[in-house]
């Protein structure tokens, strides 16, 4: 179950600096879909997550990818989509631990005050559009259709930590 991560959480940028969360929280909430590269559940989800991603992206709300790998296995998990969405790199994951997860992928909504809201675990598509309903809600924007022909059914994740 996801928790609420401390205000000083580090999340390093893609090709940035590293800065705590409460600065990626001083305008917009944050919407992160939780990746890990090295399994098949997050390829699996992959399409859908930047769908859904690419849904809210107007809303107020940073869509962005949390991977939990160094620069270089992001850069080749995600391939053009490091220059489409905002991407943190968690090789180490203090970001997963920090939001309390247990299996990836997962998605979560982090309001400017820290709070999480909304999260959901593996791939559940009514638990992801739960928490895509909470950003719409949040944001007064549309929540995407989840799910569509092609999405993958549903399924548990893999451990977060092995």
């Amino acid at each position: 179950m996801a928790t609420n991560p401390p205000p000083d959480l580090t999340l390093a940028l893609l090709g940035g600096e590293a800065r705590p969360l409460e600065e990626w929280l001083t305008t917009f909430h944050l919407l992160s879909v939780v990746l890990d590269p090295y399994t098949n559940e997050s390829s699996w989800i992959l399409p859908t997550a930047t769908r859904i991603l690419e849904g809210l992206r107007g809303s107020d709300a940073r869509v962005n990818f949390v991977v939990t790998a160094d620069a270089s296995d992001t850069r080749a998990f995600l391939g053009p989509l490091v220059g489409q969405f905002l991407v943190f790199l968690d090789p180490d994951r203090t970001v997963v631990k920090a939001l309390g997860l247990d299996h990836l992928p997962a998605i979560v909504f982090v309001r400017v005050d820290g709070t999480v809201p909304a999260a959901a675990e593996g791939w559940s598509a009514a638990a992801w559009r739960d928490v895509a309903e909470k950003v719409a809600a949040a944001t007064a924007w549309s929540t995407p259709d989840i799910p569509i022909v092609g999405d993958p059914g549903p399924f548990r994740g893999s451990p977060a930590f092995a």
